[in-house]
């Protein structure tokens, strides 16, 4: 029987078609990395998030022709967008009339109160969710003078501030970030806010890298809080493409067994015994599994002397010989596989799980 880490208690509040804290489950989301002044080319890239599992959707509104586009955006998008607002309140509000179901504002630049003020006098009309998202590189600066720099008081004393101007303003519609790149200086902030507050917390670490450093960062820092239970929505933050953010984001959840989309794929890393070429093997494997939905546990082992039994819970998998394989199913033997054929016998038999096209 797997284990699983308790959650953390929070209030529950929704986002468009999603609900975020009390008893739902984690959320993966991620954000478009076009010009969302585009809106046919911004609605292509969150059709390929969706494909993967992205739940919720971010896009960035630098001017007013990018909040115009919204309206297309939203009503094209079948998962919640979120606006992404720097610098000028008005276009919160302007994003807010385009219908989007969440904002995230920036504390540290929107602006002063009076400007959060206005902004949720039209949210409140529309019950729309905020993200108070703290970023340790955009801190105000009377909090970086009376702690000599960033440090995790002074990201808790930002969002303390500004979750106490929406509560004053009764406006109990949000989720707050504590994002930084450094690993401890967010999970240090991210421990000492949840003992004060119990909002729902959106867990990440900013500019976390290249999809090879910064899935590393991201798995540690985000996987850090999930075990401690907090955390509501997450988003692995990479350079470039973003479709591996939802699928990184979705194995974090798998390995913490939170939740569970798609396929978990188990390989040996090989030694002495191995005789075939297994990492490519594997790396096509992989690549062919990407649109696969089902939980299955698929095992691609480089030993025929201990692969089946060292996977024996796998569904399915295959376990190299001498330029062949063995492929197994439940630590079963199946048939033996030359090697190349070993993928495509594996994919046939997969195909043949319940759920499968055959």
């Amino acid at each position: 029987m797997e284990r699983t880490f308790p959650r953390r208690p929070t209030r529950q509040i929704q986002l468009g078609s999603v609900a975020i804290g009390g008893n739902a489950p984690v959320s993966v989301q991620s954000m478009c990395n076009t010009d969302t002044r585009d809106p046919q080319t911004t609605l292509s890239q969150i059709e390929q998030l969706v494909a993967v599992g992205c739940e919720i959707v971010r896009v960035a509104v630098p001017d007013e022709q990018a909040a115009e586009a919204l309206a297309a955006i939203v009503a094209g998008s079948a998962i919640p967008v979120i606006a992404d607002i720097h610098f000028d309140y008005r276009l919160a509000i302007a994003s807010l009339r385009a219908g989007v179901h969440g904002l995230r504002l920036n504390p540290g630049n929107i602006g002063g109160t009076e400007k959060v003020k206005a902004v949720l006098d039209v949210a409140k009309e529309r019950q729309v969710p905020i993200r108070i998202g703290v970023n340790a590189g955009s801190l105000e600066k009377s909090l970086l003078v009376k702690y000599g720099g960033v440090t995790p008081e002074a990201m808790v004393e930002s969002a303390l501030a500004h979750i106490h101007l929406l509560e004053e303003c009764n406006y109990p519609w949000m989720k707050i970030s504590l994002k930084a790149s450094s690993v401890p200086l967010m999970v240090q902030a991210y421990q000492a806010l949840s003992q004060v507050v119990d909002y729902p917390m959106h867990v990440g670490v900013t500019e976390a890298g290249t999809i090879r450093s910064g899935v590393v960062k991201s798995a540690v820092g985000i996987g850090a809080l999930l075990a401690q239970g907090i955390g509501d929505t997450i988003r692995v933050s990479l350079t470039g493409d973003p479709v591996p953010e939802v699928t990184t984001g979705w194995q974090i959840l798998s390995s913490l067994g939170l939740r569970h989309r798609g396929p978990e794929l188990i390989s040996c890393p090989t030694c002495g015994r191995c005789q075939i070429a297994l990492a490519s093997v594997a790396e096509a494997v992989e690549q062919a599994l990407l649109a696969e939905t089902r939980p299955i546990k698929v095992a691609v082992m480089g030993c025929v002397v201990n692969g089946p039994g060292e996977a024996r819970d796998a569904d399915v998998g295959i376990a190299g010989g001498k330029d062949c394989g063995l492929l197994f199913r439940k630590g079963e033997v199946v048939r033996k596989v030359p090697q190349d054929q070993l993928v495509e016998a594996l994919l046939a038999e997969i195909d043949r799980l319940p759920g499968g096209d055959t």
